[in-house]
C-alpha cells in the first residue's frame, strides 16, 4: 500500500523527468476530462496524501490517486517495464522518459481554477491552431482586455483571448516580443498587441506536429528562455530570470536586458529625499526613475 512517504519520493522522481519538458505522447484508457495533447509541458507536479497531481502549461491537471496497489515508474524510452502493458492507467511520453501509472484508482483531468477561464467569464477566443482564426480579432480582444491593470503575461494565458498559448509559448512569446511581463495592458499599444498575436501564432503552427518545442532554432535546446534561468541571453547577454507570477504561481522565464517594452516604471514618491530634492524637470525625472527602478532591482 502507498504511504505518504513513497508518494513523494515518486513525486519528487517525477519532477525531475518531467517538469520543464514537452509531451510527445499521452495515453490513458480510464480518463475521465480533458485529454492532455502532445506538446503541452509539465509545469510542476503536486502532492496531497496519496493523490499526484501534474499540472501542465495549458491549465490542464492530471490527478491519479494510487490506493492499494498503484504506482507510478519511470522508464528510458525502449526500456522493459516491469508490469504489464494492459495494467497501465496512464502513459506520459517526452523526448527522454516514460512516465507509467499502473493500477491507479482514480484518473482524472480538469482546468486550474481562474477567474478568467472560468466559462461565466465569457467565451474561447479564436483557436490559433487553425489557420483561419482572425488575428485581428485575438487582437483586439487582448488590446480591450477588460482588466486594464492585468499584466500582458496573464493576458495572454487567458483563453478568452486567444486558445493555444500555455505557459511556454507565453514566455517565448513575450521575449521574441521583447516586451517586459509586467507591462500593464493599459500601456500596451495596439500595433504590439497584434505583434505578440502574430508571434503566437507562427510559433503555435510551426510546433504542432513536432514532439519538441521550437522557438528559438539558434539557441541549445530550441527555447529562448523558457527552463534556462541563470543562463545567458541569445539576444543580450544578461541571465535569464525565473520568476512566479500571479496566483497560481504559474513559472515565468523572462530576460531583463532585452524584454524592456512597455516597461513599467516604479510611482514616484516624493517623501524619498531623493525625488524631493529633484526638481521637476524631465532630465531629473528620469534620474528619479532610475535609482527607484535599481532599489526594487537589488
Amino acid at each position: 500500500m502507498p504511504e505518504g512517504d513513497s508518494t513523494c519520493r515518486a513525486a519528487s522522481a517525477l519532477r525531475t523527468a518531467l517538469v520543464g519538458r514537452t509531451v510527445s505522447r499521452f495515453e490513458s484508457d480510464r480518463l475521465m476530462g480533458p485529454t492532455i495533447r502532445p506538446g503541452t509541458a509539465v509545469e510542476r507536479i503536486d502532492t496531497h496524501g496519496k493523490d499526484i497531481e501534474i499540472v501542465f502549461d495549458d491549465g490542464i491537471v492530471l490527478y491519479t490517486h494510487m490506493r492499494l496497489t498503484g504506482a507510478w515508474h519511470l522508464y528510458r524510452p525502449g526500456q522493459k517495464w516491469r508490469k504489464r502493458r494492459h495494467q497501465a492507467s496512464v502513459i506520459i511520453e517526452t523526448d527522454e522518459w516514460v512516465a507509467v501509472a499502473f493500477k491507479a484508482s482514480e484518473v482524472e483531468t480538469y482546468r486550474q481554477f481562474d477567474q478568467t477561464r472560468h466559462p461565466r467569464a465569457g467565451g474561447s477566443g479564436p483557436d490559433l491552431h487553425n489557420t483561419n482564426a482572425d488575428m485581428h480579432e485575438c487582437a483586439s480582444r487582448l488590446f480591450h482586455y477588460d482588466n486594464r491593470d492585468a499584466t500582458v503575461a496573464e493576458a495572454l494565458l487567458d483563453s478568452r483571448v486567444m486558445s493555444g498559448v500555455g505557459n511556454v509559448f507565453r514566455c517565448e512569446i513575450l521575449w521574441a516580443c521583447g516586451v517586459h511581463p509586467w507591462a500593464k495592458i493599459s500601456s500596451v499599444p495596439q500595433s504590439t498587441c497584434l505583434d505578440l498575436v502574430l508571434t503566437a501564432a507562427a510559433q503555435v503552427r510551426a510546433n504542432m506536429d513536432s514532439p519538441v518545442r521550437i522557438t528559438a532554432p539558434d539557441v541549445p535546446g530550441g527555447l529562448a528562455v523558457y527552463g534556462r534561468n541563470g543562463q545567458k541571453c541569445s539576444r543580450c547577454g544578461d541571465v535569464i530570470r525565473l520568476t512566479k507570477m500571479g496566483e497560481s504561481a504559474r513559472l515565468l522565464y523572462w530576460c531583463p536586458g532585452c524584454q524592456v517594452g512597455c516597461e513599467p516604471y516604479p510611482e514616484r514618491d516624493d517623501s524619498d529625499p531623493i525625488a524631493r530634492a529633484t526638481d521637476s524637470h524631465p532630465a531629473g525625472s528620469m534620474f528619479v526613475g532610475d535609482m527607484l527602478r535599481s532599489r526594487a532591482a537589488s
